[in-house]
C-alpha cells in the first residue's frame, strides 16, 4: 500500500514540474513494483508493457482519426466557419456566451480539444475586444466550453472521454442520457453565471480588455475566406449522427467525417497530406501519454498492496458509483489526464464495478455516465496538458486565470457528478 501511494505521489509530483508522463509512468511503475515485491524487469516488460499495448491497440485509430478529423477542420477553415457562424448568431455584446458555444459544438461534433483552442482563441479576442471585458476570461471560457460538459457529460459525445467506459460496460455513447444532462446543465450554467459574474466584478475593479503585448497573438487568418457555414456543420454533424443514431462504430463514423472535409474541400487537396501528418504525429503522443498511465495502472493491479486498495476503494459508505468517482478523480488528478486517470481506474477495477452492476441492479450505463463525468473534474489540476496549451496559447500565466479555470472547469464538475449520482439513485438514467 506504501509503495503504490510513493507511485502515485511520484508520479503526480514529477507531472506538476512538467516532466513528460510518457517516462515518469515507468518510473513510477517501477517504485510500486520493488515495493511490491515484483521483479522489476518482468514487471516493466510484462506487465507494464501489456497494460500500455493492451490500450494502444484498442484505442489508437480513434485517437488517430479523431486527430486528423480536428486538423483537417482547422486547416480548411471549417472550424473556424463554424465559431464565426455562432458568435454572429449570439452577437458580441454576449461575448463569454459565444465563445462558450463555440467551444462547445466545435468539441460535442468530434473537434480535438487542442484544436478547439487554436479555432475559438482568434474569434475570443475580437469578441471581448468589443465588449471589453479582460482577456483573463478568456481561457476559463474556452475551458468550460471545451473541457466540460461536451466532452464528458452530454449523452453521445464523440470524445473518448465518453468512449472509454463502452469497452468496460459494454454501453454505448449514449449511455445515462438523463444523468448526464443533468450533469451538463450544473455544468454549463454554473460556469456560464460564475463567468457571467466575474465579468463584472472585473468591470467594476477596473479590469478590462487591453491588446497582447505579444503580437504574435493577434494573428488571424488574413484573407477571410472561410467555408460556407452550412457545409462547415456537415462533418460534424456526421460524426454524431453516424456514432449515435446509425449505431456505426466510432472508427467508422470518424472516418466517414474526415472523407467528408476531404470531398468538401476539393480545391484545397494540397492541403490535405501536411493536416493528415499533422494530425497523426499529434495523435501519437495522445496515445502514447495514456497508454503510458494505463501501464502504471497495471503494475499497481499486479502487487499484492492492490488487493487492500480495492478493499479500500470499494468500502467508501454508500453509493458504489460514488467510490468509483472518487478513484477516477484522484488518479486524473494525479496524472493531469481525464483519459489517463480514468483508464487506469477502469483497468483495474472496471472488473469489480461490472460485478457491483449486475449485482446489485444499478445499471451499467450508470457506472459509464459517472466514469466519464468523474474524469473531468481535477484533471484540469495546473500540470494538465491542455490547461498549459490553453494559457501558452492565449498568453496568460496560471497566476492570471487559473483560479477561474478551477472553478469552472474542476469544482463545478466535481459537484455535478454528485448531482448524476443523485439522479441515478431516484431511478433516472
Amino acid at each position: 500500500m506504501f509503495g503504490i501511494l510513493l507511485g502515485l505521489i511520484l508520479i503526480m509530483g514529477l507531472a506538476y514540474m512538467g516532466w513528460s508522463i510518457i517516462w515518469v509512468a515507468p518510473i513510477a511503475a517501477g517504485v510500486v513494483a520493488l515495493t511490491g515485491g515484483l521483479d522489476l524487469l518482468d514487471a516493466y516488460t510484462n506487465t507494464y508493457m501489456s497494460g500500455f499495448v493492451g490500450f494502444a491497440q484498442t484505442w489508437f485509430p480513434v485517437f488517430m482519426l479523431g486527430a486528423i478529423f480536428g486538423k483537417l477542420m482547422e486547416d480548411t477553415g471549417m472550424a473556424k466557419s463554424v465559431a464565426v457562424a455562432i458568435t454572429k448568431v449570439i452577437g458580441t455584446q454576449r461575448a463569454i456566451l459565444g465563445v462558450l458555444v463555440s467551444a462547445a459544438v466545435l468539441t460535442y461534433g468530434g473537434v480535438s480539444l487542442f484544436v478547439v483552442v487554436f479555432a475559438v482563441y482568434p474569434l475570443a479576442l475580437a469578441l471581448f475586444r468589443e465588449a471589453n471585458i479582460s482577456r483573463r476570461l478568456i481561457p476559463p471560457t474556452v475551458a468550460l466550453g471545451a473541457f466540460t460538459f461536451t466532452m464528458t457529460a452530454i449523452p453521445g459525445t464523440p470524445q473518448i472521454q465518453n468512449l472509454i467506459p463502452t469497452q468496460y460496460y459494454g454501453t454505448n455513447a449514449m449511455a445515462a442520457p438523463v444523468m448526464g444532462i443533468s450533469a451538463a446543465i450544473v455544468m454549463a450554467f454554473g460556469g456560464y453565471f460564475y463567468l457571467r459574474w466575474r465579468e463584472k466584478q472585473l468591470a467594476a475593479a477596473g479590469e478590462v480588455y487591453t491588446e497582447p503585448k505579444d503580437k504574435k497573438l493577434l494573428a488571424e487568418d488574413k484573407d477571410g475566406k472561410i467555408p460556407n457555414v452550412a457545409l462547415s456543420f456537415l462533418p460534424l454533424v456526421l460524426v454524431v449522427f453516424t456514432l449515435n443514431i446509425l449505431n456505426w462504430d466510432i472508427v467508422v463514423a470518424l472516418l466517414t467525417g474526415v472523407v467528408s472535409i476531404m470531398l468538401l474541400n476539393i480545391p484545397k487537396f494540397k492541403n490535405f497530406t501536411k493536416a493528415i501528418n499533422g494530425g497523426a504525429s499529434g495523435s501519437v503522443v495522445a496515445i502514447v501519454n495514456t497508454s503510458a498511465a494505463v501501464g502504471f495502472g497495471s503494475v499497481v493491479q499486479a502487487v499484492p498492496g492492490f488487493e487492500r486498495l480495492t478493499e479500500l476503494v470499494m468500502s467508501i459508505p454508500g453509493n458504489p458509483l460514488f467510490s468509483q468517482a472518487a478513484a477516477i478523480n484522484v488518479l486524473a488528478g494525479a496524472t493531469g489526464s481525464a483519459s489517463g486517470g480514468m483508464g487506469i481506474t477502469l483497468e483495474a477495477l472496471g472488473a469489480q464495478y461490472y460485478e457491483i452492476a449486475m449485482n446489485t441492479g444499478i445499471a451499467p450505463e450508470a457506472f459509464h455516465r459517472v466514469a466519464s463525468i468523474a474524469s473531468g473534474g481535477l484533471d484540469v489540476l495546473p500540470h494538465n496538458g491542455a490547461v498549459l496549451t490553453l494559457l501558452a496559447i492565449t498568453g496568460m500565466t496560471h497566476k492570471d486565470c487559473y483560479k477561474d479555470i478551477f472553478i469552472v472547469a474542476a469544482l463545478i464538475p466535481v459537484f455535478s457528478v454528485v448531482v448524476a449520482i443523485l439522479v441515478s439513485m431516484i431511478g433516472l438514467l
